[in-house]
C-alpha cells in the first residue's frame, strides 16, 4: 500500500513552522496499516505547487493532503484537487466531514473534496494534527479496500 501525504502550508514549507500534521498522519497510518509505505512532501498554498506535488505522488494507492481547505483565500487545496482529478468520490470527503462534525462544528468551514485520477484516491484533510489524526485513524480501515475497488477486484460491473 503506497501512501502519500502531502502537508498545504505556507509557514511550513518556508521552514517557518513545524510540520506537525503531516508526522501525525504518517504516525497513525504506521501504526495501523501492515506494510504501509508512506511518502510526505511539505508544499506552499499554491495551486500550482499543490497540483505539482498531487502529480509527483500520482503513483501511489491514496494521497492524503493536510491544510489549505478553509475559506480564506489562499486556501486553494480543493481547487488544486479538482484540477488533478477525474472522477470525484464525494462519499469519502462527507465522512471526513461527518466524522469532524463530532469533534467541532469548525468542521463545516471545511471545503474538502476527495476523488480518483485512475485508480489514486486523493481526500483533502484540514490542517490541524487534530483532523490529520481524525483522518487518517478513520481512513486506515478503509484503504486497502478502497484500492480492490479502484481497480475491480471483488467487485463485478454491472452487478
Amino acid at each position: 500500500m503506497r501512501v502519500a501525504v502531502i502537508t498545504v502550508s505556507d509557514r511550513a514549507s518556508r521552514g517557518e513552522y513545524d510540520d506537525l500534521s503531516g508526522p501525525e498522519m504518517e504516525a497513525i497510518f504506521r501504526d495501523l496499516v501492515p506494510g504501509i509505505e508512506i511518502a510526505r512532501e511539505i508544499v506552499p498554498d499554491e495551486k500550482p505547487a499543490i497540483v505539482a506535488s498531487l502529480r509527483r505522488f500520482a503513483d501511489s494507492d491514496w494521497i492524503f493532503t493536510t491544510g489549505g481547505t478553509g475559506p480564506a483565500p489562499r486556501d486553494v487545496t480543493p481547487e488544486a484537487t479538482l484540477e488533478f482529478i477525474d472522477r470525484p468520490a464525494p462519499g469519502l470527503a462527507e465522512y471526513l466531514r461527518l466524522e469532524s462534525l463530532k469533534e467541532t462544528s469548525h468542521a463545516v468551514f471545511s471545503r474538502g473534496i476527495a476523488g480518483l485520477r485512475g485508480t489514486t484516491y486523493v481526500v483533502n484533510a484540514p490542517g490541524s494534527v487534530k483532523a490529520a489524526r481524525l483522518c487518517a485513524r478513520i481512513f486506515a480501515p478503509l484503504l486497502e479496500h478502497g484500492v480492490n475497488m479502484a481497480h475491480g477486484i471483488g467487485h463485478q460491473a454491472g452487478s
